[in-house]
This record gives C-alpha cells, sequence and structure tokens, in this order.
C-alpha cells in the first residue's frame, strides 16, 4: 500500500523482508506444502497481483517453489517464489508432519498412545500387583486340587450318580447330592428375589433421595448390617421370624397352592384347622433370613456404582423436564446395570454358601422338596456342617465330593456375572 507521495508503507516492506525467514521456519516445522499455505496467505498489494492464487496453484499440483509451472504472471511472483523456497535435493526436503490426528486411512501411522516412564518404584509396585493376583489365584486352584483330591475316593465309586441320587447313606455306598442341591438353589432363589429390589431400592434412597446429612448415618447402619454374625440371623429367624411368617405362608398356599412351587401336602385351601407346624422349618423361612444376611452386601455394591453415574447426565435429564424419577429411570439405573448384575450375584454367592443360620432354621430331608412353603429343606452346607462330626473316611470323601460340587457350583455363578456385567456401561469403565 503506498502513501499520497507514492511511497511504499515501511510495515509492509519490513513484512516483505521477513518472509523468508518465516518461510524457512514453516518449512521446517510443516513441509512444502505449508510454505506454499503460508504465502497464499499475502493477499494482494499495490504493486501487482497476490501470492494466494500462485500458492493456490502449487497447493493443487503437489509442488511448490521453483518446481511450480511458469503461470506468466510476472517477474515478481517468480522472485517471490525463488525467495519462499530455495532449491534443495528431493533427499533434503523436510518430512511433512504427520500429527495425533492422522489415521491409517489418511495415510499416516496410527495414533500412539502416551506411556509414562517407569522408574524403579513403578516397577516394584506392578510386580507387587502381578505376585497379589497370581497368589490369589494360586490359593483358588489349590482349594479346588485339595476338595478333587480328597473327593476322588467317593468320585470313583459314585461316578454320575452322584448328582441324580437323593439319599446320603454314603457307607453303603447310596449317596448323592440331588436332594440338598436342589435345596440349595431354591433357598438361594428365594433369598435373591427378596432381596434384590430391596438392596435396589435401598442403595437408590441412599444415593439419589435421601438428604445429606442422613446419607451417613443411612450407609453406616447398612455396613454394619454385614457385620452381623450368622449365628444372630439364625436365632433371630428361628425365634421371632418363623412364627411370624407363618400366617404369610398359609396365605400363599391357599391362595396361589395351584402352583406347585407353593403347594403344601396334607393341607385344603381354607382350612383354618390346619396344622401350624407344616409352615415351619420351610426353604420360605431360611431363604427370607439368607436374604436380610446378603441385602446389606448388595445394597453396599449397588450403592457405589449408583453414585458414579455422570453428573453430566443428570443434570441434562432435569434440563430437559425430567422428574427425579425419570432420571434415575433414565440415567441411574441404565448405568448401574453392571452394579445390580455384580451385587446380585456377589449375594447369591453368599446365600449358596450360608451354613449356620440354614442349619439352625431347617429340618434336613433327603428328598427333593419342591414346595417352599412347606416344612423340611436341606442344602449342600447344612448337609456339611449336619455329617461333618461323625463321618466315617469314605463319608468323609463323600462330603468333601459335596463341597467340591459347592465350590463349582459358587465359581460358575461368579465367572458368569463377571461376564455379564463387564458388557454393561458401568462395567466396562470399571474394567479400563
Amino acid at each position: 500500500m503506498r502513501d499520497l507521495l507514492g511511497r511504499q508503507d515501511p510495515a509492509i516492506e519490513s513484512h516483505r523482508a521477513d518472509r523468508p525467514v518465516i518461510a524457512r521456519f514453516v518449512s521446517t516445522v510443516g513441509g512444502p506444502h505449508v510454505v506454499a499455505t503460508h504465502h497464499g496467505l499475502g493477499g494482494r498489494d499495490a504493486d501487482g497481483p497476490g501470492l494466494g492464487t500462485a500458492a493456490s496453484e502449487a497447493s493443487v499440483s503437489g509442488r511448490s517453489g521453483s518446481d511450480r509451472p511458469d503461470s506468466g504472471r510476472g517477474q515478481s511472483d517468480t522472485g517471490q517464489s525463488d525467495r519462499s523456497e530455495p532449491d534443495r535435493p528431493d533427499s533434503d526436503r523436510p518430512e511433512p508432519y504427520r500429527g495425533q490426528f492422522d489415521s491409517p486411512e489418511s495415510g499416516g501411522p496410527a495414533p500412539r498412545r502416551p506411556r509414562a516412564a517407569r522408574g524403579f518404584g513403578d516397577r516394584v509396585f506392578r510386580f507387587q500387583l502381578t505376585a497379589t493376583g497370581v497368589v490369589v489365584l494360586a490359593i483358588m486352584a489349590a482349594v479346588g486340587l485339595f476338595l478333587l483330591l480328597r473327593a476322588g475316593q467317593a468320585l470313583r465309586v459314585a461316578k454320575f450318580s452322584f448328582l441324580t441320587t437323593a439319599a446320603w447313606q454314603p457307607d453303603v455306598h447310596n449317596f448323592g447330592i440331588a436332594a440338598v442341591l436342589t435345596g440349595t438353589l431354591l433357598i438361594a432363589a428365594v433369598a435373591v428375589i427378596i432381596s434384590v429390589p430391596l438392596a435396589i431400592a435401598t442403595a437408590l434412597f441412599i444415593s439419589d433421595v435421601a438428604p445429606r446429612k442422613l446419607r451417613r448415618s443411612l450407609v453406616t447402619m447398612v455396613d454394619l448390617m454385614a457385620a452381623v454374625p450368622s449365628v444372630v440371623y439364625g436365632l433371630w429367624g428361628l425365634f421371632l421370624l418363623q412364627e411370624n411368617v407363618i400366617g404369610l405362608s398359609r396365605w400363599l398356599s391357599d391362595w396361589f397352592g395351584w402352583i406347585p412351587l407353593f403347594k403344601v401336602d396334607g393341607t385344603q385351601p381354607g382350612d383354618p384347622l390346619a396344622s401350624a407346624s407344616v409352615y415351619t422349618a420351610s426353604t420360605f423361612v431360611a431363604g427370607i433370613v439368607v436374604a436380610l444376611m446378603v441385602t446389606p452386601i448388595q445394597c453396599s455394591v449397588m450403592r457405589e456404582v449408583f453414585a458414579q453415574a455422570p453428573a453430566g447426565e443428570r443434570e441434562g435429564a432435569y434440563a430437559l423436564g425430567a422428574t427425579r424419577w425419570g432420571m434415575i429411570r433414565a440415567v441411574v439405573l441404565p448405568y448401574g446395570k453392571g452394579g445390580i448384575i455384580g451385587g446380585t450375584m456377589l449375594g447369591l454367592g453368599r446365600a449358596l454358601g450360608e451354613t449356620i443360620a440354614v442349619y439352625m432354621i431347617i429340618s434336613p430331608v433327603f428328598v427333593i422338596q419342591p414346595h417352599i412353603l412347606q416344612t423340611g429343606a436341606n442344602s449342600v452346607s447344612a448337609l456339611i456342617a449336619l455329617h461333618y462330626g461323625d463321618a466315617s473316611p469314605f463319608g468323609m470323601s463323600a462330603l468333601m465330593a459335596a463341597g467340591l460340587a459347592l465350590f463349582v457350583l459358587t465359581l460358575a455363578v461368579n465367572f458368569t456375572a463377571s461376564t455379564i456385567a463387564a458388557r454393561s456401561r458401568s462395567g466396562a469403565q470399571s474394567e479400563a
């Protein structure tokens, strides 16, 4: 741009003098195509045509500097080109910069993930974690191997009938876990059906509904329930719960007795003279007690996952006009699916192996008993506790075989739960 006397603006002259220096810097960082783009930003001045058109032609043709064809735009373009990109061999030309946004589809290398430098402390910490995981797996494998070796004698005698025989007479080689395994699964199923809705409701109330001042007290109370010994729950169920749940058992039998699960042999629907003893020491009572034992464990797991639901999504749901229940249903519950599954299966594993409370309540029978309201039930853990003291060497091997079956069942439940939970959103984030 020229002033009124026809002189060139000093600022423009200084900018043109600095262009070769800037061009060399940009060429070193970004390659020839960045140089051409840099010169294309020069615009048009009063001396002649601007450099934007020449730079665009250089970008389109894939060449820059003296390699681009003569466009016939005058000596000023050629001189500017010579200053911006000096002739150099192809081997000396810098490689185009490939940054973190390059991808295999664009011809660039795959993005690299940053890695922190590992010092001595990091290596020691990594070794400790690896050793701890290996020790845990080794202990689990050692327990399974011990049970398998001790149960080998009984399994060689019973073979596949061990899973189909209901009687338990190991001294005459007539034994199996069909009855006790059925009772174990029924007690655990009753416990999970009762405990899961209670645990979910408690966890949601603590994490999303309860005032902040009350929340700490509720968390402490739930954690204290998990610390109560099993024998205390067994005494409570035997002397307090059992006599007060007979009315509920009678009502279920009268109205839903047409379902085999709620049928009670020897009673008629609506019979007021039916003995109350047929409803005691049942799978239903044992399941209620076990449900109260596993609810705090399930609630703790679910509460921690619900509390990690993204705050932005919660606020977004409220901003769209959702109520509190709408926000919980749309954000918290879908996010906490992994925690719900994990807590449920953790409680199921505890219910499958519960011993003392079940042993104090049930009346052991060695027949397949599908009626949960009727007196008489059994479980694998209660069987071991009942016969451990007076078992013969062969009977002890049979008990070890029953323990091995329970061990395998618990592992299968936990591995299945971890697989399902890992597919959920919260589970995937915890794995990452």
